[in-house]
């Protein structure tokens, strides 16, 4: 059974007319929520964040002008997966999430 959509605007088609940057900031924005919730030891919550940071994420993938980078993104989807299922307190993929929030940020 396929999980609902949480973002349908995106998923049919906005989502790839936003530069890579803008869509790595929005998947770590639900990265950080995911996070948080985590800490907060809210794990429905976290999960909900989590499947929405991982359906942006797959979108990110499945887009063709990324298809050179698809072996970074796959990794670190692979990355993301394993600091949230971990109880490892490293301090994650936040800055580099960061980076390119700032980077979409400046290029507006």
């Amino acid at each position: 059974m396929t999980p609902p959509v949480s973002h349908p605007i995106l998923a049919h088609g906005r989502w790839f007319t936003l530069t890579l940057p803008e869509q790595l900031g929005n998947v770590g924005s639900e990265y950080e929520r995911a996070m948080s919730w985590r800490k907060k030891n809210s794990p429905d919550h976290a999960q909900k964040a989590f499947d929405r940071m991982l359906e942006l994420l797959d979108l990110t993938l499945s887009d063709p002008r990324w298809s050179g980078r698809r072996k970074e993104l796959a990794r670190l989807r692979e990355e993301a997966c394993r600091l949230l299922y971990s109880q490892d307190d490293s301090p994650g993929l936040g800055k580099y999430f960061l980076q390119f929030a700032a980077l979409a940020r400046r290029n507006k």
